[in-house]
């Protein structure tokens, strides 16, 4: 008798961040429909092409299906099926053995994108492994806003799109292509539909520039000169909140002494915004409380990331829109288990000392290792060796910068382990390779530290295949093997009635609720200041010099100077089909997406005899790459936008699926890297063109 379909609510997740409540109808153990959930918190309804294309991971024909151990040279593509039991055991020993060798530090714990509660169940095993190095590229995605955030006003200002703003902002935010960090595009239509006004700024007309009542078309890495402009035009007319910067501000004077130099005449130069659309757009924010910047993490990929967030947050300040109703809040969380506590922090009490990082002198309160000085460990034993990995949810060797400087490093660790759901390049390269359940195949809690405010209950809808285990349950019984199994569960499922045991819900009562959210409360520092040294927003850091940081945000350059041997500039952006490097062998998603495009302008194509369609060479000083010219008057004349996160699932896994081909990062470096946060240059990058 066949069975009856189920219709499960749940939350999408490990297609970007996660946010859109969903119903997934289910027969046999199969997903035969997913739709938007009409009564979703975030969504309304919405969902994307990446939502409705989530099914086709779990079926596919090149899914890993069980564990795999290397038997030939490291990427010779040549592998031997292996056991559960011999994989956890097989981890456990090498680990161990570099522990025993060079110190629970030579041994990193590395997370890339999809952030459910294995990311957290990721940093407390590395905890309680005792090894203080988690390796993240939150050095270009979040890290520089929420870590700026902390010291400028205590807490991380994200975009309340809860309640009614009379301006909304989207400053590098593309939101209806890439929903960033939950932030869905829905909860921001249905505003404009109310009468929000949209101001975009935005090197790429965007769909919602088209619509906006201001669009201003940004050099691209030069948004700290925008925003210090957006600042000496509202000090200097006097536009700014009186009130507040005199009660709740901290080196005011000292800021608007500093932006005097910063004139939309000058910074017109650096940033092709005219002077006059700059005067325009800072008096319209100044006079729209309230208004909300939605910044997307553009802003954080090149060497000034801590300069325009520091400027951006000193812009939210001065204009009131701090923690208020429609400006930019501290989102209240939910009372569930504080992050702290659940990875076991207490644990490891010198973690901010020993990081890699903590060598360089990067920013206090960043707590995961950037990805080039995990690699600087790895090649130069700096400041420490570091001989082992393992990895989750990641592709390093597409999504770190400087392709070419990763592949060095992987090949030279002694050994590491990665845990996916398909061979990528990666992975092609390891010792051991683990297949993991996806996204619909286990229970889960979504959103839980990213800042929010909420958390978004994931139950599972089908079984995953036999041997693909949820990265819980990996890391859980990795646990038990590598550590004392004192800190672990009998079930991991136990991990997420741990978090929600202060509340008092079950998993499974969570479930029915759908989601828990903080309450709304605002403007609390009338009643207790701010999170800060002073109590108060330090438009100044007060603690500057101690920290080795620049006291006033600033522009001294952008990322790469002109250079006539490379005159164009190249920048990327995301793919609306696509995760970063994820999805490529997804037919329904390739179908929309078939061949990594390099946007270009009609003059800028017809200078260097480029048509469309034509395949082209893109170079610059550190690397080139092949991608397929398209022409179109969304980009800036003079401005290359190329296709991120490129390799081809149907090519050779010996060599590693042409990795180098068409992937953006062979064209990054780090060689020069922000102060702050270890931030290479991914935008405002010097490049040349040809026709290949």
């Amino acid at each position: 008798m066949t069975d009856k379909i189920h219709h499960i609510k749940t939350h999408c997740a490990r297609m970007d961040h996660g946010g859109c409540a969903l119903v997934v109808s289910v027969k046999d153990n199969k997903i035969i429909e997913v739709r938007g959930d009409t009564d979703g918190f975030l969504n309304k309804g919405y969902i994307c092409s990446k939502g409705l294309a989530s099914p086709n991971r779990l079926n596919h024909p090149s899914r890993l299906r069980h564990p795999l151990k290397r038997v030939g040279k490291r990427g010779e593509g040549k592998w031997e099926q292996i056991s559960w039991e011999t994989a956890i055991q097989t981890v456990s020993e090498r680990l161990n053995s570099i522990r025993e060798q060079y110190g629970a530090k030579s041994v990193a714990f590395c997370q890339g994108m999809p952030k459910g509660l294995e990311h957290f169940v990721l940093i407390r095993l590395a905890n309680i492994f005792g090894s203080p190095n988690v390796v993240t590229v939150q050095d270009v995605c979040h890290a520089p806003r929420e870590v700026s955030g902390m010291h400028t006003c205590g807490f991380y200002p994200v975009a309340d799109f809860h309640h009614p703003s009379r301006l909304a902002v989207l400053w590098g935010s593309n939101i209806t292509a890439t929903n960033e960090e939950g932030e869905i595009c829905r909860l921001l239509l249905d505003q404009l539909k109310q009468g929000t006004e949209l101001m975009v700024i935005d090197p790429r007309k965007t769909d919602l520039a088209e619509k906006a009542s201001s669009w201003l078309q940004i050099r691209p890495g030069t948004d700290n000169a925008l925003a210090l402009a957006f600042l000496n035009v509202i000090i200097e007319g006097k536009l700014y909140d009186e009130e507040f910067v005199e009660n709740h501000t901290y080196g005011f004077e000292e800021l608007a002494a500093h932006v005097k130099n910063y004139t939309p005449e000058k910074m017109s130069d650096v940033t092709r915004v005219p002077a006059n659309l700059i005067r325009e757009s800072a008096r319209r924010y100044a006079a729209s409380r309230p208004a909300v910047i939605q910044w997307g993490n553009p802003i954080e990929q090149n060497i000034n990331a801590f300069d325009t967030a520091r400027a951006l947050i000193c812009l939210m300040a001065i204009c009131g829109n701090l923690d208020i109703p429609g400006g930019n809040i501290q989102a209240n969380e939910p009372k569930i288990l504080g992050l702290g506590k659940f990875v076991r922090a207490d644990l490891i009490p010198l973690k901010p000392k020993e990081m890699i990082h903590a060598h360089h002198g990067t920013i206090p309160r960043l707590m995961t290792v950037p990805p080039a000085f995990f690699r600087k460990a790895v090649l130069e034993d700096i400041p420490y060796p570091v001989r082992g990995a393992y990895m989750q949810c990641t592709n390093p060797l597409l999504a770190y910068a400087d392709s070419r400087h990763t592949y060095d490093a992987l090949m030279n660790l002694d050994f590491f382990a990665v845990s996916d759901i398909i061979m990528t390049p990666t992975a092609a390269l390891a010792d051991i390779v683990l297949p993991a359940a996806t996204h619909f195949e286990f229970n889960d809690i979504g959103h839980y530290g990213l800042g929010h405010g909420y958390i978004l209950a994931r139950p599972k809808a089908v079984d995953p295949p036999e041997e693909c285990w949820p990265d819980m349950k990996i890391l859980n019984e990795l646990g038990k093997s590598l550590t004392s199994p004192e800190y672990w569960y009998e079930n991991y499922e136990d991990f997420l009635d741990t978090l929600l045991k202060p509340c008092g819900f079950t998993y499974s009562q969570f479930v029915e609720k759908g989601y828990l959210k903080g309450q709304d409360r605002f403007q609390k520092y009338t009643d207790s200041g701010f999170r800060t040294s002073t109590g108060k927003v330090e438009l100044r850091l007060s603690r500057a010099e101690k920290f080795r940081l620049s006291p006033l945000p600033q522009f001294t350059e952008p990322p790469e100077p002109d250079d006539p041997d490379y005159p164009l500039i190249l920048t990327s952006a995301k793919d609306r089909h696509y995760l970063h490097s994820s999805y490529r062998w997804v037919e329904k998603l390739r179908k929309h997406s078939p061949v990594p495009l390099t946007e270009i302008h009609p003059e800028t194509a017809e200078q260097y005899g480029i048509s469309e369609g034509d395949e082209i060479h893109i170079e610059t000083r550190f690397g080139s790459i092949i991608q397929i010219a398209h022409l179109t008057e969304k980009v800036p004349q003079g401005v290359v936008y190329s296709a991120y996160g490129w390799w081809f699932p149907e090519g050779d896994a010996e060599a590693q699926y042409e990795w180098e081909k068409s992937n953006f990062n062979i064209l990054t470096s780090v060689g020069r890297l922000g102060g702050e946060f270890g931030t290479p240059n991914l935008k405002g990058l010097m490049c040349r063109i040809r026709r290949r």
